[in-house]
């Protein structure tokens, strides 16, 4: 590996330690998410990961910046996935506090603070790459390339059961909704399965019922949730299972698929796809993966935060891992400095392995860490990792055709430009 590794450099850290005073002075990293609200298992459990990731920083002398130990603080701030709240919780992370990183979900809660953002040069990570444009130079999307992954799922399905010739989509019209719908609108057309019906439903919809009885008008052999939020993933999928519908599901995630298995059953359940591991997969135990001691981490988290791991509470932690290093790297926490260190070569380690720097035919920069991403079917109750997929390889094969999915709902970093109403006015305070 071209890094050190997160677990070499705690050891090598744990040295220094014994050696010098402990660390005396402290670089503050801001987490701005969903940590309630319908949002908020895409938040709160990526808030939890990160406590863990600053307590074994923490616990082994700190983070060494210029030959001087520096703990590390975080803060965090709900946004609920609102953007008002999102734009008081940057100003209070940035002015107040001066955060030298800051962590966001992305989405309707970045769009209207970018230029606050932007023009103050703090280096922001996204989960959401959509979120990505030319206008966005300190923003970077690292850990997780939503919804480009999907397609990995899509084509294994393909590859393994080629009788599947027919789905049915349903997708929220928001940010993080609409871009899934496109991904898989392409990744399904790719491989010449037939779509028979697409239902977009509004975020704070709740008629499961009514959505997948549309649904199955087509009668299809596939149902897709694409990026549902987890409670409209739990009520479309036990709707399902009501309805008789005893077909291949398809979902970005199964946030708490235990849940899932015991409102309907193991059966039911049996093969249901989506994209996001539990970290204790034999998959990832003996990988030289960048996110080293996943089985520890799964086993601490689930210790610590009992029934609440989710898609997001390794990813946060895995753009922790990649700062930490450029940090060191650059022999300071200044956000400039640590780009030009994080994207150094063009390559970088997400928590899958060796990835590219990328992204400029869709997003309009290369602030997209692409790489290999898992496929991950339910089998006898138990989510099992299946495959590796390669996202840089599809989009070589196939991005003319997202692009084209992606302009016809108008979500092109071009179009999207045009379209954002404007930056939320934050308060000025003492900068």
């Amino acid at each position: 590996m071209n890094a050190a590794s997160l677990v070499q450099r705690l050891a090598v850290n744990a040295q220094v330690k014994r050696l010098g005073v402990g660390a005396q002075r402290v670089v503050k990293v801001g987490f701005l998410g969903p940590l309630s609200g319908p949002v908020r298992s895409w938040g709160l459990p990526g808030l939890n990961g990160c406590r863990i990731w600053v307590d074994w920083i923490n616990r082994t002398g700190g983070m060494l910046i210029g030959g001087t130990r520096h703990n590390v603080q975080l803060l965090a701030e709900d946004c609920r996935y609102e953007p008002e709240r999102a734009a008081e919780g940057a100003r209070r992370l940035v002015q107040d506090h001066g955060v030298g990183l800051l962590m966001m979900h992305g989405g309707d809660t970045f769009r209207p603070i970018q230029d606050y953002l932007m023009s103050r040069k703090i280096l922001t990570s996204t989960l959401l790459p959509s979120d990505l444009s030319p206008d966005t130079p300190y923003l970077i999307a690292p850990s997780e390339i939503h919804p480009l992954y999907n397609v990995t799922a899509v084509e294994w399905l393909a590859r393994n059961r080629p009788d599947l010739r027919r789905v049915a989509m349903c997708s929220q019209t928001d940010a993080l909704g609409l871009p899934s719908l496109a991904t898989y609108r392409a990744a399904f057309a790719a491989e010449g399965i037939a779509s028979v019906g697409e239902i977009r439903y509004a975020p704070e919809a709740t008629n499961a019922d009514e959505i997948v009885g549309a649904m199955l008008a087509g009668n299809p052999d596939i149902l897709c949730w694409c990026t549902s939020y987890e409670p409209m993933v739990h009520a479309l999928t036990e709707a399902a299972f009501r309805s008789g519908f005893r077909g291949q599901i398809i979902s970005c995630t199964a946030d708490y698929y235990r849940r899932l298995i015991e409102r309907t059953s193991v059966d039911f359940m049996e093969g249901f796809l989506f994209q996001f591991p539990d970290f204790d997969d034999p998959e990832l135990r003996d990988k030289a993966f960048f996110f080293n001691r996943p089985a520890e981490f799964f086993a601490e988290y689930n210790q610590r935060f009992p029934d609440s791991w989710s898609a997001v509470s390794w990813e946060y932690v895995a753009t922790l891992d990649l700062w930490h290093a450029a940090v060191e790297k650059a022999g300071t926490a200044a956000p400039v400095s640590v780009l030009a260190a994080m994207k150094h070569g063009g390559l970088g380690e997400h928590a899958f392995g060796i990835a590219k720097w990328a992204g400029s035919d869709l997003f309009g920069n290369d602030n997209a860490l692409i790489g290999d991403w898992p496929v991950v079917r339910i089998t006898n109750g138990q989510a099992r990792i299946v495959a590796f997929g390669s996202v840089a390889a599809w989009l070589e094969r196939h991005g003319a055709r997202l692009r084209k999915e992606m302009r016809v709902l108008g979500l092109m970093w071009d179009q999207r430009h045009s379209s954002v109403s404007g930056e939320l006015r934050i308060a000025a305070g003492s900068d």
